[in-house]
């Protein structure tokens, strides 16, 4: 169905190429008489491999790429430092950069740091990763030369809250903040002070072991997305400090945290929220997520994921159906859903889009065969580990008329006969389901990774001209033309192997 990403192979077959030109006509620059404006904007189609290739072949393409390079990826390591000037005076209008330094070498220093922030003093968007010999008073410089930062977004780092403040004071226009894993934010660290001329918008903060020095961020009128995940302590207060109902939050991420229902008390009255995720909090259950539903009648997106802790069941999704009628995306892990909550969501949540059930031994065929005559507007339905049979994936195909992909994973009673099913009565359908991985071809999957689906296609007919062709109409011609990709496929990857190998042999040769 897509197109496979080029494999690093690829670029040797161009260069070997270049032996079937005139040599006259490979030592002549064609692009001399081109404008350094046009050069640079044809530079912007091609690949970061491609571009640094041709960095190669004249100053000229360096420096004319390098003016209009404005994303920037460094291996932050100390012995870069000497190269810092000649780096940065190629690369002068760099708004994107990201440092990043291994755990076994030391990183830039505060005084590298600040020559960086220096040249770059237009950095709109800054990632560092593994920069442990950076300190606060690095940050601090930073902070003053690099007003215009809008994104900042750092692991693995040694600073603490001192140095974050210098970024929240001096950098006005900042919007995204991510903290993952700072080794500075520990039990006595000073607390993170947002100030009140702040843009901040959005606020993530990742395997932190003094998180709650950030509630007077969390507590900010202008933040609209908080994710925290995976941080020690009680959260239960830091979120309550939204409780006064004036929040602008709409997404809320909560992931291995100790909160419980006071927690989810205090996100209810967040009245703009439209997407919740509770990630395995096992202190959490119905009552909290009642509270939430009750207030937050504008929730689009809800995930769930039980830890199978049997806290959250019918009785919170029933308050979900009856409040929640906006609701376009449902996912529920380890929770034990039935008939009894999943008929009144599916008659009364007329725009469910997306549906995810997985993980839970209640959901059989039952419940399938009800989501297949209510959820009209179901697009996405995902199922996995759950007690279901042939007879519950053919009444969903029955039903659900605009349903347009389904995914069906590791539940033992159904069988592959059920696929050959779908090929007859639901053509257009994209089908994942398991042991498709010798029998469907490669697709490339909606993030860009290369994932193994079974293609269900229809297959128009052909006019009548008497041709053979005509034959693929028949019932059986779609099996025959999936084989027929399969094989298609393979030939030409064969083939492209081949004349890579063919290539490499003639170059060794001519040497």
């Amino acid at each position: 169905m897509g197109q496979a990403p080029s494999s690093p192979a690829d670029s040797t077959t161009r260069d070997t190429a270049l032996w079937l030109w005139p040599p006259d006509f490979v030592d002549c620059d064609i692009t001399a008489d081109l404008p350094d404006d046009c050069l640079a904007h044809i530079f912007q189609f091609l690949t970061a491999g491609d571009r640094k290739r041709c960095s190669l072949v004249s100053k000229r393409w360096l420096l004319v790429d390098g003016q209009n390079r404005h994303r920037l990826s460094l291996a932050a390591k100390a012995e870069i430092l000497p190269f810092l000037p000649s780096i940065f005076t190629r690369f002068d209008s760099v708004t994107k950069l990201a440092l990043r330094c291994d755990r076994n070498s030391f990183s830039l220093s505060d005084e590298a740091f600040a020559m960086v922030s220096t040249r770059c003093s237009n950095l709109t968007r800054v990632k560092l990763r593994g920069c442990r010999e950076i300190t606060d008073l690095g940050m601090e410089s930073f902070a003053r030369n690099c007003k215009s930062l809008k994104k900042l977004s750092c692991g693995s780092c040694d600073f603490g809250a001192r140095g974050l403040n210098a970024v929240l004071e001096h950098c006005k226009v900042l919007e995204e903040l991510s903290v993952k894993r700072i080794r500075g934010i520990h039990e006595t660290a000073e607390a993170v002070k947002l100030h009140s001329s702040s843009s901040l918008r959005s606020i993530c903060l990742k395997e932190l072991v003094n998180g709650q020095v950030f509630e007077s961020l969390v507590a900010s009128r202008t933040l609209k997305k908080l994710r925290i995940i995976r941080c020690l302590g009680n959260w239960d207060k830091v979120l309550q400090v939204n409780g006064d109902g004036n929040s602008s939050l709409t997404e809320i991420h909560l992931e291995r945290l100790q909160v419980s229902d006071f927690g989810l008390s205090a996100i209810s009255k967040c009245r703009k929220l439209e997407t919740l995720h509770i990630v395995k909090t096992p202190e959490c259950s119905n009552s909290g997520l009642v509270c939430v539903v009750e207030r937050c009648r504008l929730l689009r997106k809800l995930h769930i994921d039980g830890w199978r802790t049997k806290r959250i069941g019918d009785e919170g999704l029933m308050a979900l159906s009856i409040h929640c009628l906006l609701l376009q995306e449902l996912v529920l892990i380890g929770v034990d859903a039935t008939h009894t909550s999943l008929s009144p969501i599916a008659s009364n949540c007329k725009k469910l889009e997306r549906l995810a059930l997985c993980g839970s031994g209640a959901i059989g065929d039952v419940e399938m065969a009800c989501i297949a005559e209510k959820c009209v507007a179901l697009r996405k339905f995902c199922i996995k580990g759950c007690p279901i049979t042939d007879v519950g994936i053919k009444a969903l195909a029955l039903g659900c008329p605009n349903l347009v992909k389904l995914k069906v994973k590791k539940c033992i009673v159904v069988t592959g006969d059920v696929r050959e099913w779908l090929r007859e009565r639901r053509r257009t359908l994209v089908v994942s389901m398991d042991g498709d991985e010798t029998k469907g071809p490669v697709m490339v999957s909606e993030h860009g990774g290369r994932g193994l689906e079974t293609v269900v296609e229809e297959v128009l007919t052909p006019v009548a001209d008497g041709g053979g062709d005509a034959e693929l109409a028949g019932g059986g011609g779609g099996g025959r033309l999936a084989m027929l990709k399969t094989k298609l496929l393979a030939s030409k990857n064969f083939v492209a192997f081949t004349l890579r190998r063919w290539l490499q042999s003639e170059a060794t040769g001519s040497t």
